[in-house]
């Protein structure tokens, strides 16, 4: 049985989401970033963090992409075109739209007080609609990768999640959708009810 470190108000739900998506066992602990339990296993104090039986695997990206290939779920096969087309969408996403998400929290309340920059989040924010509007017009199918739902629509919808909470308001309907779309899915809702 897997077992995951880290509050789900963090990335921590992307991993507990797909993992629940491919229908795996987990026990989890609710540790928050940067706690000395945590620390013991990430020296940074970043969450989530899994344990596959001996190993210890950090960054929720890098655990969803473990996840999908160790159980063929989710992702496309290795060596693909399909699967580098995947990729590219998994590093674009962490570089276009997660990326500023994260600017903004550690400008928000992470970062020490005298080190934080209220003026960029204006520029955040104008920067996150004007890649999202991109990211959706190119959408030419229900999810991202085509028909059927994959690891970076984890990403993206849970992006859009964390996107409403930080108050960086989207005004397209087709992102508002998408993120509704993926949210109504029963594995999350499952997510949702056990961890509220």
């Amino acid at each position: 049985m897997y077992k995951i470190l880290g509050i789900p108000q963090s990335r921590t739900f992307r991993v507990l989401w797909m993992l629940e998506e491919i229908d795996e066992n987990y026990d989890h602990i609710p540790l928050k970033p940067h706690s000395s339990e945590v620390k013991k296993f990430n020296k940074s104090g970043k969450v989530p963090i899994l344990f596959d039986d001996e190993e210890i695997l950090t960054d929720s990206s890098a655990i969803i992409s473990y996840l999908g290939d160790k159980h063929g779920k989710l992702c496309f096969p290795r060596g693909s075109v399909e699967r580098a087309r995947q990729d590219a969408m998994v590093f674009r996403l962490i570089d276009e739209v997660d990326m500023l998400l994260w600017s903004a929290a550690r400008h928000s309340f992470i970062l020490p007080e005298e080190r934080r920059v209220n003026a960029i989040k204006p520029s955040l924010k104008w920067e996150f609609e004007r890649n999202i509007d991109r990211i959706m017009d190119e959408k030419k199918s229900k999810f991202l990768m085509g028909e059927e739902f994959t690891l970076p629509d984890i990403i993206l919808a849970h992006c859009g999640s964390w996107a409403k909470s930080a108050k960086f308001p989207s005004e397209n309907n087709s992102f508002t959708d998408y993120v509704n779309l993926c949210y109504n899915r029963p594995a999350v809702k499952r997510l949702i009810q056990s961890v509220a």
